[in-house]
């Protein structure tokens, strides 16, 4: 994960990237991330500004890591 990660930081840097993903630590270092829900923008800001606000990233954040936990755990 972390080459792929890597790669991607140098593929973006200076430019525009638009980026969807699942795995939410792909996003981590986004200059800003947009949350959408039922097609409309719900929140936006950096990893830790949203991770602040406690909404509706931090709750998709927070179940992520639960689930790698239990999936780790097994």
């Amino acid at each position: 994960e972390s080459i792929i990660q890597d790669s991607l930081n140098r593929i973006v840097q200076g430019r525009t990237t638009i980026a969807i993903a699942h795995r939410l630590s792909t996003l981590r270092n986004a200059d800003r991330l947009l949350v959408l829900e039922n097609g409309r923008i719900a929140e936006h800001g950096t990893h830790i500004e949203l991770l602040k606000k406690r909404g509706i990233y931090y709750k998709l954040v927070m179940a992520q890591r639960k689930t790698n936990k239990i999936a780790e755990a097994n």
